[in-house]
């Protein structure tokens, strides 16, 4: 029974995913937002689970991807549906629009599952970081004083651009740095800390309107160690 601890937080993770797509749905999508969080801490709690319990499975790695489809890729492509239309875009291409995220993000898994190459690092924007990305736009919103991201949040024109950017950023092959710390040693953690430093001064300077900035400093980060070639990028397989 213990061993099935690991699928079962998997499989919790899933009905966030479904129940932030059904808030979506109906306009809440600060409710949305949480239940895709919420997912986040669920889908590494599974992995930590596996490790410890040394409950490592094919199930479990094929129902890791189908939970990650869905919590991290129909989910925030359901909010992003929803923002647009309430912005005022028709539905139609505001379907458009915003399923390229849900399909780039079942791509991006697929991509995943069969690259050897991905276990330290990634090759593209992560689907935990896409939909953060999109939910702390919400969050920003909602808890900060900003109306730059009020003003932003219902722009059919910046959430068009927003979805066909993360389109494209879960499917280039570009190196960006995995959080999984293996050590505390700096040499080999430089961008985790630089980016855990970055992202807590951030948090105290700005608070809840610093969740934006933190992904553009990650992005940031994992370009400029490709550029001064830290991170060079590897051949296709």
């Amino acid at each position: 029974m213990i061993k099935q601890i690991p699928n079962t937080l998997t499989l919790l993770n899933l009905v966030a995913g479904f129940a932030a797509t059904i808030y979506a749905v109906k306009g809440y999508h600060e409710y949305a937002a949480f239940c895709i969080m919420a997912g986040m801490l669920l889908d590494f709690s599974d992995g930590f689970a596996a490790r410890l319990l040394k409950a490592w499975s094919s199930i479990g790695r094929d129902m890791d991807s189908l939970a990650d489809v869905v919590t991290f890729g129909l989910a925030p492509g359901a909010v992003l549906f929803s923002m647009l239309v309430t912005s005022g875009m028709a539905t139609l291409p505001a379907f458009a629009v915003a399923a390229v995220v849900p399909a780039a993000s079942a791509l991006r898994l697929a991509i995943f599952n069969n690259d050897t190459t991905q276990s330290s690092s990634f090759r593209g924007l992560a689907t935990p970081a896409s939909a953060f990305t999109v939910i702390s736009f919400v969050l920003a919103a909602e808890y900060s004083d900003s109306t730059i991201y009020d003003s932003l949040s219902a722009s059919p024109w910046f959430l068009s651009l927003l979805s066909l950017t993360l389109a494209v950023m879960m499917l280039i092959r570009t190196r960006m740095f995995s959080l999984k710390v293996t050590g505390l040693q700096w040499k080999g953690n430089e961008e985790r800390y630089i980016f855990a430093a970055s992202a807590i001064l951030l948090l105290i300077l700005f608070r809840a309107a610093a969740l934006p900035l933190i992904m553009v400093v990650y992005i940031a980060i994992s370009f400029i160690s490709v550029l001064t070639g830290r991170r060079a990028p590897t051949p296709l397989p």
